[in-house]
């Protein structure tokens, strides 16, 4: 939601992004690096449960100021909270420990929070139909993934 507000700003298609509990603390990675971790659990010995996550906590806040400053907006302008969006029962923090993917699997996240916010504005940059910062594809390239297909070679 946010970095699709971020990019319908910049597309001129909206002027705010409403939201609710800017202090929210959620554990935020890379949806193909996990595909890439649910795979390696398929491929294990034995079944068995694991946390998948990168286990970094930030907050709301961190993840607007972030992507409105990569696409040079000032997020104070944009951002309007609204009740609405508050969750009758907000979790404090949700954290993964990935710890037993990382021991079992050999699986860690490579894609870090600042560069996972960069990939998505510079995604949705590019589907409202904007030039993307550019620095997301750069930062995928490094990490082995595709840009255009999310595609990651495992095994």
């Amino acid at each position: 939601k946010v970095t699709r507000g971020v990019a319908a700003i910049v597309a001129k298609r909206a002027d705010k992004v409403f939201l609710g509990n800017l202090d929210a603390k959620r554990d935020w990675g890379y949806a193909p690096e996990y595909v890439e971790c649910m795979w390696k659990i398929l491929q294990a010995e034995r079944p068995d449960d694991f946390v998948i996550g990168t286990g970094e906590m930030h907050t709301v806040r961190e993840l607007v100021e972030a992507a409105f400053s990569y696409a040079g907006l000032d997020w104070k302008k944009h951002v309007e909270l609204d009740r609405r969006y508050l969750r009758p029962l907000e979790v404090d923090g949700l954290q993964a420990d990935a710890s037993k993917a990382r021991t079992r699997l050999g699986w860690t996240p490579r894609v870090r929070f600042t560069d996972l916010v960069k990939i998505m504005v510079d995604c949705d940059l590019e589907l409202m139909g904007c030039r993307p910062v550019g620095e997301g594809k750069k930062i995928l390239k490094s990490a082995g993934l595709d840009w255009t297909t999310n595609r990651m070679t495992v095994g």
